[in-house]
């Protein structure tokens, strides 16, 4: 049997490996995996509890390599996968997204002569002031498997003289993984969960994600971003479910984000779920959550000047607003008074982008 070295670094990661882990055990092929925890982020909400709502079994493998800067958690991470992968020399590397697990990973497998195989391929936001443009950027330059989301990824890699044969436009994992989550929530007793809470009491609200430096790292930028939140939530009140890091500026620069920004700590996948399926509309700067708002059809503000998920603009509900509180108000005003955009979910978001990977690898691998 061959067996697929699964790399994931933080909690996120886990929530796209899962539904590959779940195809991978119902295809009863010859190919076998172990799932590789590069301990990138430690998460307290990384429990047994977290493992069985993704319907897949603990890491195989933990290599506690922790934080750092880029370079040291980067290097720490490459010297433990390297000490696996000459143990356990597996058949193709498996890596998803844009973390540094990602790249570290990927770098030592190719040093080995083993394949790699990228999940998320081809993104760009042409943006090299983003620490995740550079892994995303070497990462692909090396991989010999590229499992694509939507077509500018495949447009991307094309230009970049990657084989067509090698690329592989799927659909995408995230999708697989908020469906089935769904499906979970809709027979789930939610009365204990936060979000049950927050939602009985506001009513009608918003959803905010802000955690990228530009947006909450100096003192200007937060600043800007709580005259943002303060300008928006005059309107509607809007839940923050604030990262430490952020929490920590915002009392050490001495700003206040007003009485209508109500903030939580960092919420469990399923209650936060539960918070912003409902949301009139979610103001934020991950890539993820693009994709998954516009999955769901919830209207999305993007809180950046640029996005590598293009497809969610294009044929999503998401709006690109840049940082000017004023832009930002207008799209969320727009929103609020039923002028919003629309849009669809794109094609192959259908939940079963993981079973398409998996019969590619067992192709590949045969």
């Amino acid at each position: 049997m061959k067996t697929i070295a699964i790399v994931a670094g933080a909690r996120p990661n886990f929530m796209k490996i899962a539904p590959i882990v779940r195809a991978l055990r119902k295809q009863g092929g010859d190919l076998g995996f172990t799932i590789v925890h590069t301990g990138q982020h430690y998460d307290r909400e990384m429990s047994d509890v977290f493992f069985e709502e993704l319907g897949i079994p603990q890491p195989d493998v933990y290599m506690g390599a922790g934080s750092g800067s880029h370079a040291q958690q980067t290097a720490k991470i490459m010297l433990a996968f390297e000490e696996f992968c000459e143990a356990h020399h597996p058949a193709l590397v498996l890596v998803v997204g844009d973390v540094n697990s990602t790249l570290a990973c990927s770098i030592v497998a190719k040093k080995q002569n083993i394949p790699v195989g990228h999940v998320e391929a081809g993104l760009r936001s042409r943006d090299l002031t983003m620490p995740e443009e550079i892994n995303r950027i070497v990462t692909d330059s090396i991989s010999d498997i590229f499992f694509v989301t939507e077509p500018s990824g495949v447009r991307n890699l094309l230009g970049e003289g990657k084989p067509a044969e090698s690329i592989h436009h799927v659909g995408h994992v995230m999708v697989d993984n908020l469906i089935y989550q769904c499906n979970k929530l809709a027979v789930t007793d939610t009365s204990a969960f936060e979000s049950a809470a927050l939602k009985d009491r506001l009513g009608t609200y918003g959803v905010v994600t802000l955690h990228r430096p530009s947006n909450v790292d100096t003192r200007e930028a937060l600043e800007r971003t709580a005259a943002m939140l303060r300008i928006v939530a005059d309107r509607i009140p809007l839940v923050f479910p604030v990262h430490p890091r952020t929490r920590g500026n915002l009392h050490k620069f001495g700003i206040s984000l007003g009485d209508r920004v109500v903030l939580t700590g960092p919420m469990p996948y399923m209650d936060f779920l539960n918070l912003w399926k409902d949301g009139k509309f979610v103001l934020t700067d991950s890539g993820g959550l693009q994709e998954e708002t516009t999955a769901l059809g919830v209207p999305c503000i993007t809180v950046r000047e640029n996005t590598e998920r293009p497809i969610t603009v294009e044929e999503g509900t998401n709006v690109v607003a840049g940082t000017d509180p004023e832009k930002v108000k207008i799209e969320a005003f727009r929103i609020l008074e039923g002028r919003g955009k629309r849009g669809h979910r794109p094609a192959l978001w259908d939940g079963r982008a993981a079973e398409r990977i998996v019969a590619i690898l067992a192709r590949e691998l045969a």
